[in-house]
């Protein structure tokens, strides 16, 4: 079986679900040259405090945001679930506690695109969280352990932003360059990631007052992680989709294989 990738996704803005822009269409372009029997994607909308998946046959599609046009709520994403593709993803895993969870479903981390990926929702997701009472190490050594699915035909994707601040995001307002401290930080994640050095990735929060801006709180940042982790011998990132939108928002993608 051909190995497959690991993507992390820069998800950005719930509305990109509906957009037709250069980001959403790289993301079209990187599902049509893939066709992976299962997905497992860590999202930065499902941060709880315990490692969960997602067992339920037909997972549910979650809106899990405020104050956007009704037609975003109306988006369905009808995958299907895979509770074998989660068995094997508590084994890789144990001894570590992985609670099976039949309530969550499919955020709009996940979904919003996937919706681009694999338009046809026929690929089967499972969704990992992210434990939030855990140390970024412990995320990244995660994602070691889960890179033997790399070569089961599961395609593992992480979403969430390497640089994600809200507060200072234009919200409505006209298209705006990034600030000095996004691009800075980006710049530096990207020259780290293209030597190999995940040392200082995953040690992220000492990397000075540009982290501080780009990641105030780790939920998007850790999705990166998981992906390092499943990076294999010798296999160099590149960055399939790039830009920054309103400023302070990433929209990065990183992919390894």
């Amino acid at each position: 079986m051909t190995r497959l990738p690991a993507i992390f996704f820069g998800h950005g803005n719930p509305m990109n679900a509906l957009a037709d822009t250069a980001y959403t269409r790289a993301w079209s372009a990187i599902g049509e040259a893939l066709r992976p029997r299962a997905i497992l994607c860590i999202s930065a909308h499902w941060y709880i405090p315990s490692t969960a998946v997602t067992v339920a046959d037909a997972p549910r599609t979650i809106h899990d945001f405020g104050g956007f046009p009704a037609e975003l709520y109306r988006v369905e994403y009808p995958a299907p679930g895979d509770p074998s593709l989660a068995s094997r993803v508590q084994a890789l895993l144990a001894p570590l506690d992985v609670r099976r969870d039949r309530a969550w479903g499919l955020d709009h981390g996940t979904w919003s695109v996937l919706l681009h990926v694999f338009p046809k929702a026929d690929v089967p997701v499972v969704q990992l969280s992210i434990d939030e009472t855990k140390p970024p190490a412990f995320h990244y050594e995660i994602g070691r352990l889960l890179a033997p699915l790399r070569d089961e035909g599961v395609l593992v994707i992480g979403s969430g932003n390497v640089v994600h601040n809200l507060h200072a995001y234009a919200w409505g307002r006209h298209e705006i360059e990034p600030f000095d401290w996004a691009s800075r930080f980006e710049a530096r994640v990207r020259e780290l990631l293209l030597a190999g050095d995940d040392g200082p990735l995953v040690a992220y929060e000492s990397m000075g007052p540009d982290a501080a801006l780009c990641a105030p709180t780790p939920d998007h940042y850790l999705p990166l992680l998981y992906v390092m982790g499943t990076r294999k011998p010798g296999e160099r990132a590149s960055f399939p989709v790039e830009g920054v939108d309103g400023g302070s928002i990433s929209m990065l993608s990183v992919a390894f294989g």
